[in-house]
């Protein structure tokens, strides 16, 4: 893998171990001034990782000022949070909780029901699904998320609590709501991460195929 990537206006050093870093680091800091540039370590965040733990201890300097550590203060790229713990574990309750503060924000505004869908189908359930994109969410969680989105929705739409899923999201029905399910949007996110993973131009991404493990219990092959 190489060991500098660049992406927009930010880059990214991976390096194998850490003299090489703070060589590369001065080399960079040398070109910034060159340029007359200079790097925000403040925004910046360093990441070392020994033996499959992260190690806090080792620290790294740009532009004569220590960059933090992400142990220290975490950092968000492309709309991922990464810390010191490297799993996934607490996105899942997080995710869980803004839908379900985001349903009640959505329910106690003074909106008719129809404009209420409206807000759930277009605003929240993208919102949310950027999340289950990047994180790695059991679909156990996302069924909760889906509960909770399917009994607010019957009750704007003003059907019985009841009123199966199938009437809901049935695309084959004469009478078809224009609703989706988010549970169905996570899976196709996800066949769609894999396809795009396996089908990668980049050799790198290529050689390294995805492990596929069930994310949730109630999936079946």
């Amino acid at each position: 893998m190489p060991a500098l990537k660049a992406f927009m206006d930010d880059t990214t050093i991976i390096c194998s171990k850490e003299d090489k870093t703070r060589r590369m680091l001065t080399r960079l800091d040398v070109l910034m001034s060159w340029c007359r540039m200079e790097f925000k370590p403040k925004k910046s965040r360093s990441l070392s990782i020994r033996k499959g733990q992260v190690d806090e201890a080792t620290t790294f300097k740009v532009a004569e000022q220590q960059i933090p550590t992400v142990s220290q203060e975490p950092v968000k790229s492309l709309g991922r949070w990464y810390d010191s713990s490297m799993k996934d574990n607490r996105r899942g309750a997080e995710t869980l909780e803004l839908a379900s503060e985001s349903l009640l924000a959505i329910n106690k505004c003074g909106l008719q029901g129809e404009f209420k869908i409206w807000c759930l189908q277009f605003m929240l359930i993208p919102k949310l699904l950027w999340p289950l994109l990047v994180y790695d969410i059991c679909s156990t969680t996302v069924e909760a998320i889906e509960a909770k989105i399917n009994k607010y929705t019957r009750k704007w739409l003003g059907v019985p609590p009841g009123l199966s899923d199938v009437a809901v999201y049935c695309r084959k029905a004469k009478l078809k709501l224009p609703m989706k399910s988010i549970l169905e949007e996570y899976k196709c996110g996800k066949a769609r991460l894999l396809t795009m993973l396996e089908e990668s131009d980049d050799p790198v991404v290529k050689t390294v195929q995805p492990s596929l493990e069930e994310s949730g219990r109630s999936q079946k092959p």
